[in-house]
């Protein structure tokens, strides 16, 4: 029987919570696919840096560089600014393992509601495809003439080739397996620089698949064009900070981010790729059994579709499609009374 070693990374707040249901649909459909998941739990969270001083130890990453998949819960809690917490621990694995595909897919799940009126699921479904490893996330500046009249701060953009080239191919190469329309996201007529050269690149690559319908889009209107016409999209690449924001965004008009999975990925497989939701640590209701785990198990599907696991992924889908529109257990955030725990069981429960 093939066993995938997996790091688990609970980390703050409700991740605590939906890891845990997760894990537990994870293994249901791993034992009835024929694999194992050895699962080894890290402390590594907002809580351990208050103790610490340190999100992960300094050989963190040589610790999971062993391991087949990492599966990261959310992370984040009050009294830990986010740029600490963000760059302890998840922008450093990132880039160690060379996780420069943020992949987040949304859709309309059945049994929930778009906040876009009369859209229906066919018409709700796309991918963002977002650059993770450069662009606008640089620790390149620094501030200067602190508290004086003239401080100021300078952050630098970083967008190599290498970089571009690769997660607009990427992007190219996922629209041929779906319908065939990639958006670039762009900026060129505000960011004399790095867009143009985004612009030119995907420019380049657009030549090389012809039988794909390509277009750019400054990112503005894309955001608006997500809401007024959402069909009009499949695949969306875009750099770091705009793919931050845009998936967000899509993830709300699609029923929210407690239904929005995404992967960190390692595309040639040289290092572990990690998953996580889409959604934050939301500590106001962490412990209180009220969090959706949705997302979090639809991460856990990403990561057994990446690992090959292509049928059990499938089965997980199909059994979180089946609940949500049954829709007689329903956290209430989908407006109904279950716990975590009900509704992770009876996704678990609904695996064939």
């Amino acid at each position: 029987m093939t066993e995938y070693k997996i790091a688990s990374i609970p980390g703050d707040g409700i991740g605590v919570d939906v890891t845990v249901e997760a894990r537990k649909v994870l293994d249901r459909a791993a034992g009835q696919h024929g694999f194992t998941l050895h699962w080894t739990e890290f402390d590594w969270s907002c809580e351990r840096f208050t103790e610490t001083g340190r999100m992960m130890p300094e050989d963190g990453v040589e610790q999971l560089s062993a391991y087949d998949g990492i599966f990261l819960g959310a992370v984040g809690f009050p009294g830990v600014p986010d740029h600490v917490s963000l760059w302890g621990l998840l922008i450093p694995l990132r880039r160690a393992f060379a996780q420069y595909v943020n992949l987040r897919p949304v859709r309309l799940l059945p049994g929930t509601t778009s906040a876009l009126a009369g859209r229906s699921a066919d018409e709700l479904e796309m991918v963002i495809v977002r650059e993770n490893s450069e662009g606008e996330y640089s620790q390149l500046g620094g501030r200067h003439n602190t508290g004086q009249p003239g401080e100021f701060v300078l952050q630098e953009s970083v967008f190599t080739r290498v970089g571009v080239e690769r997660i607009i191919r990427y992007a190219f190469e996922l629209a041929k397996t779906r319908t065939g329309r990639v958006c670039s996201a762009t900026k060129s007529n505000g960011l004399i620089h790095s867009m143009p050269y985004w612009d030119e690149i995907f420019a380049e690559i657009a030549a090389e698949y012809p039988d794909v319908h390509s277009e750019q889009c400054h990112v503005d209107a894309l955001a608006a064009r997500m809401v007024q016409h959402p069909d009009r999209l499949d695949v969306v690449v875009a750099s770091n900070l705009f793919g931050d924001i845009l998936s967000d965004l899509a993830a709300a008009v699609t029923g929210g981010l407690g239904m929005a999975p995404s992967g960190n990925i390692n595309p040639p497989g040289e290092h572990p790729s990690m998953f996580e939701a889409v959604h934050g640590s939301a500590p106001d209701i962490a412990g209180q059994g009220i969090a959706n785990p949705v997302a979090q198990v639809l991460a856990g599907a990403m990561m057994l579709d990446h690992l090959g696991e292509g049928g059990a992924a499938r089965a997980i889908n199909a059994a979180v499609e089946k609940v949500l529109a049954d829709g007689s257990v329903a956290t209430p955030d989908l407006g109904g009374t279950a716990t975590t725990t009900d509704l992770g069981t009876a996704i678990a429960d609904a695996l064939t």
